[in-house]
């Protein structure tokens, strides 16, 4: 925890690697300083067919964060805007980057480290 999965058109790694990405965005998870960086998981999961406003070949990326509840609105919009803004520096073509935050619940979630 937390998790960042990266969802994303297949072509955009023509211009970066996947390790390259996926270590980009960890660094931006750890700058943010609201992770321990030894708990934050990165994956990425590139799609050959999707559509994107109707159209199959728009290139895209979107970052789905999924973390521990407690962290205030603003710290979670800082972490979007930081990480948005890395993928743009990346991808400065890519007309679709995005990302959202969800919250997990303290009293539902488990691990083996809970059990």
């Amino acid at each position: 925890m937390p998790h960042f999965v990266i969802d994303c058109s297949k072509d955009i790694l023509e211009n970066h690697s996947e390790i390259e990405i996926i270590t980009q965005v960890h660094e931006v998870a750890v700058n943010s300083g609201l992770f321990d960086p030894k708990d934050i998981k990165v994956r990425m999961r590139p799609f050959e067919t999707y559509l994107v406003g109707g159209k199959a070949d728009t290139p895209f990326i979107h970052v789905f964060a999924d973390i521990m509840e407690g962290r205030t609105t603003e710290q979670k919009a800082a972490l979007s805007k930081s990480m948005v803004s890395l993928l743009k520096g990346l991808f400065p073509t890519i007309p679709f980057i995005a990302m959202n935050v969800r919250d997990f619940e303290k009293a539902t979630y488990a691990n083996l480290g809970t059990l």
